[in-house]
């Protein structure tokens, strides 16, 4: 038990302090070179005008740097990496102990953190500073979606036909059987995680929320005796936490798409990881511990779905939520402790759903 603990919090701790190390190179590199939005968000995913959004947000936009969730994905990439290449220049016992690098539970999560990390970088770069021979303004929202269901379906046919994974737990129905359905819901879970990454829009609110969803599931694959997957947690929640020291307000930078598709399609895979294949409930708590990324995609479609069907008429002043919040006169700080408050009652919930299930 000792050393599974140690296992799992000295990865935590090593990602923080190596991610504290990158933020200066990340920080000069990305405002030497201008890494942020030359003008402010002028349209919403209706193509309609954003003025509120606009108002709100049109000195920080095009004047705090994008592309700051590399911190996030590299120092937990390097913290598997040194720990793994320890444990192989020195075969001790307690270093070999600490590696986590395992097929079985961490090298899906891994490509699929990577896979996000790389997509999201290219599209930021293009939203900044163009490529050559392509339409600027970064991918569409078509084409990452298009993207994560491709890295879905991959990862969902590894699942079906590498682990013979047929079922899923659900909310109230426990384990339910799915046959080949289960490539189908793989993929649409994958999408719907992603979307939720819209909730990087103020400071410290990302951060701060998959900081929780990443600890409450390295707890439970604990749980569950996955301590290689607990330890990939912990490698990214530590990341996260050092990304979140800069990025509380004033935020040094932002997440951005190369934060957010990583830590989305990443989190689908650790959920799966811990659903069916380490006879947990990884699955059926997600849109519990998860509810902040719920809510948020949810109010963009309930706003989408309100203009298209009612002439116009709008719900929220503005989405996501959490700019209605600041809509309506919520200061920014007291929508981003409030969200993480939620988070924390969340995450409390579905550690004991997933315990008592």
């Amino acid at each position: 038990m000792f050393t599974d603990v140690v296992k799992i919090f000295f990865p935590l701790t090593l990602s923080f302090f190596v991610g504290i190390a990158l933020t200066p190179f990340v920080t000069h590199y990305l405002y030497s070179r201008q890494m942020w939005k030359k003008k402010a968000k002028t349209v919403a995913l209706d193509g309609r005008g954003t003025p509120i959004f606009n108002m709100l947000h049109k000195d920080k936009e095009v004047g705090t740097p994008k592309m700051g969730g590399v911190v996030i994905w590299l120092s937990a990439t390097l913290t598997m990496l040194v720990i793994w290449l320890l444990a192989k220049i020195f075969p001790g016992d307690i270093i070999h102990k600490l590696d986590f690098m395992s097929r079985g539970q961490t090298w899906l999560p891994l490509v699929a953190l990577l896979t996000g990390a790389f997509v999201g970088l290219i599209d930021d770069w293009m939203e900044i500073k163009g490529i050559a021979g392509w339409p600027s303004g970064g991918l569409s929202l078509k084409k990452r979606l298009l993207v994560v269901a491709v890295v879905g379906l991959l990862a969902a046919l590894w699942f079906y036909v590498k682990l013979d994974v047929r079922s899923a737990t659900m909310p109230f129905l426990g384990e339910v059987p799915l046959g080949w359905l289960f490539v189908p819901f793989f993929v649409l879970v994958t999408v719907a995680i992603y979307s939720g990454g819209v909730i990087d829009g103020l400071d410290g609110l990302a951060g701060g929320i998959f900081s929780i969803i990443f600890s409450t599931y390295a707890g439970i694959a604990f749980y569950q005796h996955q301590i290689n997957l607990a330890a990939f947690c912990a490698a990214i929640v530590g990341g996260l936490l050092a990304f979140l020291w800069f990025n509380i307000p004033p935020a040094r930078f932002y997440m951005s798409e190369t934060g957010s598709m990583a830590l989305t399609l990443a989190l689908a895979i650790v959920a799966f990881m811990a659903d069916s294949v380490g006879e947990g409930r990884g699955i059926a708590v997600l849109p519990i511990v998860a509810l902040p990324l719920v809510a948020t995609t949810l109010s963009n479609i309930i706003q989408l779905g309100s203009k298209r069907f009612r002439d116009g008429k709008k719900v929220f002043q503005v989405a996501p939520l959490h700019h209605h919040f600041e809509a309506i006169g919520w200061p920014a700080y007291k929508v981003t402790m409030r969200y993480w408050v939620i988070g924390v009652v969340c995450a409390a919930v579905g550690l004991i759903v997933a315990m008592i299930g």
